[in-house]
């Protein structure tokens, strides 16, 4: 089971794709989350979650007061189940009011809710990152999560985290999931290790812009 840990949707189930995807446990996720706390970087924060399956890891930086998230998954499957979710933790947002319908935006009003506004992209993670280059966004993510596949190689990350470089705001942290068994990751010019930490067979790996 699959849950969302603290925050406005805290103890809410989440569904989880049936196949594809690997959920991180609750115990990886309270640690991120503690660190991300400390730090003063959740609340109020853009956040993106790249390889997002569920959803599970952007939804609990909802919860916890994230501004604005984006969820990116290019399996379908995944990324309906993440628009699925999206709306649920909206619904505890809002005390139990229905979910926005259709489309792959799940908005609540800034106003008096505070609710977060969460978009899935259902694109692949290097398509979804070059589009925004080259849309030149002005605005910057502060917290970006990145929970790839096992088996995406190295070159495949090093090219997200290039990508990525230029869409942070200068005080963003960066984090990476790996199995234990994974290399470190290559961290490209504009990003500069904070430090890592292992829970069993996952490994942090946290950095900021340089």
């Amino acid at each position: 089971m699959t849950r969302i840990i603290a925050g406005r949707a805290g103890s809410l189930r989440l569904e989880v794709p049936k196949a594809g995807t690997r959920p991180t446990s609750d115990r990886v996720r309270e640690a991120i989350f503690s660190a991300l706390e400390s730090w003063g970087v959740v609340d109020g924060a853009r956040v993106l979650d790249l390889y997002a399956g569920s959803g599970a890891l952007g939804l609990e930086a909802a919860s916890r007061g994230a501004a604005s998230v984006t969820l990116v998954e290019k399996h379908p499957q995944a990324a309906q189940v993440a628009s699925r979710n999206a709306k649920t933790v909206l619904q505890a947002w809002r005390g139990g009011a229905a979910g926005a319908a259709g489309g792959s935006r799940a908005s609540g009003a800034s106003g008096a809710s505070g609710a977060p506004t969460i978009e899935v992209e259902r694109q692949a993670v290097q398509t979804f990152l070059d589009r925004e280059l080259a849309r030149g966004a002005s605005e910057r993510w502060d917290v970006a999560l990145i929970d790839p596949p096992y088996d995406l190689d190295d070159e495949s990350l090093t090219a997200n985290l290039t990508a990525l470089v230029p869409l942070l705001a200068p005080e963003a942290v960066v984090l990476v999931e790996r199995s234990s068994r994974s290399p470190e990751p290559t961290l490209p010019a504009g990003l500069e290790p904070i430090r890592n930490r292992a829970y069993g067979e996952t490994l942090l790996w946290w950095s900021e812009p340089a």
